[in-house]
């Protein structure tokens, strides 16, 4: 696809398709929540990404520390940038729903996956790693160590 300044200007206003929708059924049990959570936490070009760069994704708070010191070579592609960024989203829901007791998988009635934490909080992580992709702030360590603060 050609770059069209004009059209860049204009989906980045726009702030078009930010992150994963999912949808199906909805019955809410268990084995569906179980489900959807390995879904979300197949994060496969993130971990492809950390892979080449020697980094294997174990779903522990370190690899999130890990994730923050790489080097983002993935600015340098706008197509995969959006795309990293969800998957750095996911996996930091991921890692949450499995360390921090009480946290757990919910969508909103949009199809947006979010974490809902014991206390009732949701989280967009999918926002946080967008951020982060193309920011690199705020770090996913850093968002991981506030939210099992609360």
């Amino acid at each position: 696809m050609k770059n069209i300044p004009f059209l860049d200007n204009w989906l980045k206003r726009r702030d078009l398709a930010r992150g994963t929708a999912v949808f199906g059924p909805g019955a809410g049990g268990d084995s569906e929540t179980e489900g959807l959570a390995e879904l979300l936490a197949e994060c496969e070009l993130l971990r492809v990404r950390a892979g080449d760069a020697g980094l294997e994704l174990d779903d522990s708070p370190a690899s999130l520390e890990a994730l923050d010191q790489l080097t983002p070579r993935w600015r340098d592609d706008p197509e995969e940038l959006p795309w990293l960024g969800n998957d750095a989203g996911l996996y930091l829901g991921s890692v949450i729903v499995r360390t921090v007791p009480g946290a757990v998988w919910h969508l909103w009635p949009s199809g947006q996956p979010v974490v809902r934490l014991a206390s009732g909080r949701e989280i967009n992580v999918v926002e946080f790693g967008l951020d982060w992709a193309v920011n690199g702030a705020p770090e996913l360590s850093q968002v991981y160590a506030e939210v099992s603060e609360l």
